[in-house]
């Protein structure tokens, strides 16, 4: 097994196509299927279901990427700090809940290279996306909460999937709402008076338990609850009906705007599902990157500030 078929089994599984990966890898397709094959042969294993409409992972290659992704990972970082790279174009990936600082010091980490070097991708998404994006390498670092609520369930599923989760900051609950809200002038929000205005919650799609939820006191009764699926959609809901969520009041005006105000929940701090612990999730005993280090940097850095005009 080389790294060159790691390679391969990397970019097939992307494109789904033989025929694209072979052009993205500069061989011949035959010579591209040969060396799958070939791989096939010597795991044991059917990597990939073909098909006319293209090619997709088997459970057993689904499993096998995910040892792949690691590995090649790990010699992609190995290749910038002391290898000679020639074409080799460096990837850095985030994958996170649907947090404005995390987008933030995403873009301040980018400025800190060339973006025709490398490739780099952030994904707000859900929940067990996240998860599953740290633990098949999709992604290098995920950010995400715990609390008292969805701890254990969580982190036996880190565990599980060799994980590990660093704590950046202790957050009490706040209600996120529009500038011209009704309760938007008051100190704070008691749950009781939301009753009449609708909830927000993010999607959680196949995997919509509780624990997954996004919001914090995702277990009490809402008469009324929309989703949706991204932050834009979410702050447009915000205007257009009144709609609030709840959040760890960490708000990026930046990106998501002066329109918007974080309200303390009131009488919730004592709450099991009250206070969030947003941190960030990595592959265990696997070397964090230069562009991982400068992600994290940033994001410590921003909290920090943040906690000192507190």
């Amino acid at each position: 097994m080389t790294l060159q078929q790691m390679h391969y089994v990397i970019t097939i599984s992307e494109t789904g196509s033989f025929n694209k990966a072979a052009e993205l890898l500069y061989v011949a397709q035959p010579s591209l299927t040969s060396a799958i094959q070939e791989l096939e042969r010597e795991t044991g294993i059917l990597i990939f279901h073909r098909s006319g409409r293209g090619v997709t992972l088997t459970n057993d290659g689904a499993e096998f990427l995910s040892y792949v992704r690691q590995i090649y990972h790990q010699y992609e970082i190995l290749q910038s700090k002391y290898g000679k790279n020639g074409n080799l174009k460096k990837k850095f990936g985030v994958s996170t809940q649907h947090y404005s600082f995390a987008v933030k010091t995403f873009v301040e980490m980018v400025k800190h290279f060339n973006t025709s070097d490398y490739e780099f991708a952030i994904r707000e998404t859900k929940t067990r996306d996240v998860i599953d994006d740290v633990n098949t390498m999709r992604s290098e670092i995920g950010i995400l909460y715990l609390n008292d609520f969805n701890r254990a369930v969580l982190t036996k599923l880190f565990h599980s999937n060799n994980l590990e989760f660093h704590k950046l900051i202790d957050c009490q609950p706040y209600v996120y709402l529009w500038r011209n809200h009704p309760l938007a002038s008051l100190p704070s929000i008691r749950f009781a008076q939301l009753a009449d205005y609708p909830c927000l919650s993010f999607e959680q799609g196949d995997n919509g338990s509780f624990y997954f939820a996004e919001e914090i006191l995702s277990t009490n009764e809402y008469s009324r609850i929309i989703k949706a699926c991204d932050r834009a959609t979410m702050l447009n809901l915000m205007i257009g009906l009144n709609g609030y969520t709840l959040c760890s009041g960490i708000i990026c005006e930046e990106l998501n705007g002066d329109e918007y105000v974080a309200v303390p929940l009131e009488g919730e701090s004592d709450n099991p599902g009250g206070a969030m612990e947003i941190g960030y999730l990595v592959k265990k005993n696997v070397i964090l990157s230069q562009m991982g280090e400068i992600y994290i940097r940033e994001i410590r850095d921003y909290l920090g500030n943040l906690s000192q005009k507190s």
